[in-house]
């Protein structure tokens, strides 16, 4: 019996085998055919999708592709490649400040916001219905106050705002401190606030997930070896909690990078001594002042990457809960 040669038989082979066009080609072909079924499920879809290709996706595009332009909303934006990122980390001082501040604020207030909020949550989750109702209203009622008619009369710098009339009773100062036209002062009272400000919507969501819980799964769990209310937390009622803390996350995140539309109704713009500048007030100094639109739009995508980057470290962190 005759025998076909390994290198024929292998080529052979290779070419019964399809190449990655064909396997593209059918890829897509898949697809289409599957899209084709569900078409009725696109529909429904395609609003949304639209609105949020036309107001999120193309603008994000378009601020990535100026970043790489000088701009002046006067003239055609002229291409510099990284000149604008350039300047940002090696020239411009003030930019430097506002990234510490910024990765300070977020630092501090988004993840100890967060886990307050979950605290706060899981306690009052153990209490009576009406009584828990009551306390809900009072940790959200930040969400529904304006901060800045609040807070500047908490800390304002005369002896007839809260803090100063408190400290001037108890003879703990003997005069007035400006609490926000003091640099000194001025971050660790936006820091006060803005913690203040997250006990809020991820709050009440936290509520809304512990509510969801079942409660067999913990006499469940009491049989399979759990313990004690920290065990029971970990690996039953944090589990459930996914897509709640998930948003919590995502809500503590963009609230604590942006938050300067707060600092500013508090300290002004410019802060003292530039004390609260935060990246988000470096924007709106060069994009809706000097309207230098390239340079803020360089700005404006360090502030997109580092909140993905932020988002992402969170999403890993998350997927660990329970294991």
């Amino acid at each position: 019996m005759s025998t076909i040669p390994t290198s024929a038989a292998t080529e052979a082979a290779a070419k019964r085998q399809p190449t990655a066009w064909q396997n593209i080609k059918k890829y897509v072909a898949y697809k289409w055919y599957e899209m084709k079924k569900a078409k009725t499920y696109y529909f429904f879809v395609l609003p949304y999708a639209l609105i949020f290709i036309t107001f999120t996706v193309v603008p994000v595009i378009i601020s990535i592709y100026l970043s790489f332009t000088t701009f002046n909303l006067l003239q055609p934006p002229k291409f510099v490649f990284i000149e604008n990122y350039y300047k940002l980390f090696m020239l411009d001082e003030l930019f430097i400040v506002a990234i510490k501040n910024t990765l300070l604020l977020a630092t501090i207030t988004g993840p100890v916001g967060y886990l307050l909020c979950l605290m706060f949550a899981w306690f009052l989750n153990e209490m009576p219905p009406k009584f828990r109702a009551v306390l809900t209203l009072l940790f959200y009622a930040p969400a529904l106050t304006q901060a800045s008619t609040i807070f500047t009369f908490i800390f304002s710098g005369d002896s007839q705002g809260l803090l100063n009339s408190v400290l001037l009773r108890w003879t703990l100062i003997i005069n007035p401190i400006q609490w926000l036209k003091n640099e000194k002062t001025v971050l660790p009272v936006v820091i006060v606030v803005i913690m203040w400000l997250s006990l809020g919507t991820s709050f009440l969501s936290f509520i809304a997930g512990l509510q969801g819980i079942d409660r067999e799964q913990y006499e469940a769990g009491a049989i399979d070896g759990i313990k004690n209310r920290w065990q029971e937390l970990w690996f039953i009622t944090l589990p459930n909690m996914k897509q709640q803390l998930m948003f919590g996350a995502v809500m503590s995140i963009t609230g604590s990078f942006g938050m300067g539309s707060v600092i500013t109704s508090l300290v002004g713009f410019p802060s003292p001594n530039y004390a609260a500048h935060t990246i988000v007030h470096h924007l709106e100094d060069y994009g809706t002042v000097r309207f230098e639109m390239g340079y803020a739009s360089a700005i404006a995508t360090i502030l997109f990457f580092i909140m993905i980057t932020a988002n992402k470290l969170v999403q890993s962190l998350l997927r660990r809960v329970g294991t």
